[in-house]
């Protein structure tokens, strides 16, 4: 099972798309700064999950999700 995950760090201002097989370790690693590109805005939350037993469907909904149409779609969704 593949996750695709959207963040929300604390102060609401910055928002963090992912794809992982464990969403609690994953939530973790962001937390304790392992992630560079998430490190510097931490800590963070966790603001939606959607999961997918196709990994092509799952890294296909992500990129989506990172476009500028599919943030849209994120911040009228969820």
């Amino acid at each position: 099972m593949k996750y695709v995950y959207i963040l929300e760090s604390l102060d609401s201002e910055h928002f963090y798309v992912g794809i992982t097989e464990d969403l609690r370790a994953r939530l973790a690693k962001h937390n304790a700064g392992e992630v560079p590109h998430s490190s510097k805005y931490g800590p963070w939350r966790l603001r939606t999950y959607i999961a997918f037993s196709d990994e092509q469907s799952a890294l296909a909904f992500e990129k989506y999700l990172k476009s500028g149409s599919g943030r849209a779609f994120a911040k009228k969704h969820f």
